[in-house]
C-alpha cells in the first residue's frame, strides 16, 4: 500500500491532498473542528511540526514531505528543520487495521493465495491464478500481458474497496517482487522479466535487498560493494569470509535473484505486544496516575488484539526503556491461557514489581506469547489460573482488577 497511514488520513481529511503530512505524536495533535454558527459549514485547523518540542517519531509520511526529505522514523523536531509547514496528525491505529483488512479482503477474492507481512503488505502467488490476456479474447496462462493485466484488477479491486492506490511488483520470486513494488511507487505496477535484472535491479545500492541493513551495507562499502549488480559480481568466497557462509552465500545469490523461499499463507504468531513511547520521560511517582492509566490502555489494547485475531497467551510481560536508554524485560507464565484485560493486567503488574523503577521511564510496552487458538483453551481448564492480583507500581486506584 502506498504510505499508507498517511493515504487513509488523507480520506477523512481530503484537504490536505497535495501537502506534505507526517503521521505522528501523540492526541494532542488532533485537528480541530469548528462549525460557522452562520453557515454550519465545518472547517478544520490542523498542528504542523514548526516548533515542535518532544521525541515524537514520525510513523510515515506523504510523498510530498518525502520529497523535503523527511521519512518514518525520523525525529519530528529533526523533521521541523526540514519542512516546518508540515501538517501533523497522531497516529490511528484502528482506522489502519480496518482499511488493512478491507485491502486484504479484496485481494483474496481475485487470488486467495497471500502471505500476510503486516498492515499494509502481502505477497502473492499468482502461479496458479488464470491471467485474463488484454490482447485476445479469453483465459491464458503465464503470459506477460495477462498477468499485468491481473495485478491490475488486484489494483483496481483495492481501490474499489478502500479509495486508496497500491503498488504491485511482479517477478518469478519474493525478493525480487519486493524489490519491484518499490520502483515505481505511487500507483506502480512493476513486471521484473528477462533481461530486468541486470536493466532495473542491479544499478540499485545494495540495501535494496531487503535483508541488508545500515551495518552490512556499511560493510559491503569497505569492500567497494555499493550496488546489487557490484554484490553479483563480487567474490563469493570473500563474501563468506567476511560475512559468514550463510549470510555471504545468501548475499550473493540474492544479488543474482535467487530466492527459494514459497509464499507462506499461514503461520502461527509467537506473540502480541504494543509499547509506547512517551513525549516526555514519565516518573513512576510523580506521574504514578499518567503511568497506571497508560499501562491500562496497553493491557486493553493487547487484549482486543487477542480477542480480534482468536488467541490467548500464557506468558506475559512487560517491557521498560528508561531515559539512559537501557531496557529492561520480565514475564511471567500463568497457568491458564486468556485473552482477558484484567488477568493481563495483573500477570504484567506481578512483573513490574520485578524491576527498580528508579528512573525516569521514556519506553512501556505490554506483551503476551504463548499463543494458542482461543478454542482450544478449554484444554487448560483443569489448572486454575494463578495471576498475582497485587495492583501493579502504577496503581494510584483501589480496585486492583483495573
Amino acid at each position: 500500500m502506498d504510505a499508507f497511514y498517511a493515504s487513509v488520513e488523507l480520506l477523512r481529511y481530503p484537504e490536505l491532498r497535495g501537502r506534505p503530512v507526517v503521521i505522528g505524536g501523540g492526541r494532542a495533535h488532533r485537528p480541530v473542528e469548528r462549525i460557522d454558527p452562520a453557515t454550519g459549514a465545518v472547517t478544520r485547523s490542523f498542528s504542523t511540526i514548526k516548533g515542535y518540542a518532544g521525541r515524537g517519531v514520525i510513523t510515515t509520511a506523504t510523498y510530498e514531505a518525502r520529497a523535503l526529505g523527511v521519512h518514518s522514523a525520523m525525529g519530528i523536531m529533526k523533521a521541523a528543520a526540514l519542512a516546518p509547514d508540515a501538517v501533523l496528525l497522531p497516529v490511528d491505529f484502528d482506522a489502519y487495521r480496518r482499511y488493512s483488512r478491507l485491502f486484504k479482503a479484496a485481494v483474496r477474492e481475485i487470488a486467495p493465495r497471500i502471505e500476510d507481512r503486516g498492515i499494509d503488505e502481502i505477497y502473492i502467488d499468482l502461479t496458479e491464478v488464470p491471467t485474463c490476456d488484454a490482447t485476445t479474447e479469453g483465459t491464458t496462462e503465464g503470459t506477460t500481458e495477462g498477468a499485468r493485466a491481473l495485478a491490475q484488477s488486484i489494483k483496481d479491486a483495492v481501490k474499489a474497496a478502500t479509495g486508496l492506490s497500491c503498488s504491485i511488483g511482479i517477478a518469478p520470486n519474493k525478493l525480487l517482487a519486493k524489490i519491484a513494488s518499490d520502483l515505481d511507487k505511487p500507483d506502480g505496477l512493476t513486471m521484473i522479466g528477462d533481461g530486468d535484472l541486470e536493466r532495473r535491479i542491479w544499478p540499485l545500492p545494495a540495501r535494496r535487498i531487503n535483508g541488508i541493513g545500515p551495518k552490512s551495507a556499511a560493510r559491503l562499502a569497505e569492500m567497494q560493494i555499493h550496488t546489487i549488480g557490484e554484490l553479483a559480481h563480487a567474490d563469493r568466497d570473500a563474501l563468506i569470509a567476511r560475512f559468514g557462509r550463510a549470510q555471504g552465500e545468501w548475499m550473493h545469490d540474492a544479488a543474482h535473484g535467487i530466492d527459494a523461499r514459497e509464499v507462506v499463507t499461514h503461520s502461527e504468531p509467537r506473540s502480541i505486544s504494543r509499547e509506547t513511547t512517551f513525549e516526555r520521560d514519565l516518573s513512576a511517582t510523580r506521574d504514578r496516575e499518567t503511568l497506571s492509566q497508560i499501562f491500562t490502555g496497553l493491557c486493553d489494547g493487547v487484549s482486543d488484539d487477542l480477542r480480534r485475531k482468536g488467541y490467548a497467551g500464557r506468558t506475559i510481560g512487560v517491557k521498560l526503556r528508561f531515559d539512559n536508554f537501557v531496557t529492561v524485560t520480565r514475564d511471567r507464565t500463568i497457568a491458564t491461557p486468556t485473552q482477558d484485560a484484567a488477568t493481563i493486567r495483573r500477570a504484567a503488574g506481578s512483573c513490574l514489581r520485578r524491576v527498580a523503577l528508579e528512573r525516569r521511564i521514556r519506553l512501556l510496552g505490554v506483551r503476551v506469547g504463548g499463543l494458542i487458538p482461543a478454542g482450544d483453551v478449554a484444554t487448560f481448564m483443569n489448572s486454575p489460573v494463578r495471576a498475582d492480583a497485587t495492583p501493579s507500581l502504577f496503581d494510584a486506584i483501589a480496585d486492583p482488577d483495573r
